[in-house]
């Protein structure tokens, strides 16, 4: 049973914007660290961004940081990825992820928890 399903995922310009959203189903994840993950055609997956378990610390990848935001309202059981200046690289399957075992993230192998992703895909 799929626990997270993100959505907000399509096609746009570079330059552009999107906002994609993660909604927990079973569980309320108000108490974990989320995370966001992407990963592109013949790559790796990769860490984009994360926070802590009532969004007062955030980290980002190089890569995003200045144009990505990551937010979350526990009393709607959601967390965000508002992506501005979007470039053709950032075009990718971007996956939710969760904690349980932890309130603050640490790194990619405590996320236990996938959503099945939403597909960004960025024009030049």
């Amino acid at each position: 049973q799929v626990q997270l399903a993100e959505s907000g995922g399509g096609l746009v310009q570079a330059g552009g914007s999107l906002k994609l959203s993660c909604a927990a189903s079973k569980y309320a994840y108000t108490n974990y660290a989320m995370g966001w993950f992407r990963q592109a055609p013949g790559k790796e997956r990769e860490f984009v961004a994360a926070l802590n378990w009532n969004g007062g610390r955030k980290v980002y990848a190089d890569s995003v940081k200045g144009r990505f935001t990551i937010s979350r309202d526990n009393a709607k059981k959601m967390v965000y990825l508002q992506m501005n200046s979007l470039r053709p690289e950032d075009t990718a399957v971007y996956y939710c992820a969760a904690d349980r075992g932890s309130a603050t993230y640490r790194g990619v192998d405590g996320m236990g928890d996938w959503g099945e992703g939403t597909l960004v895909t960025v024009s030049s």
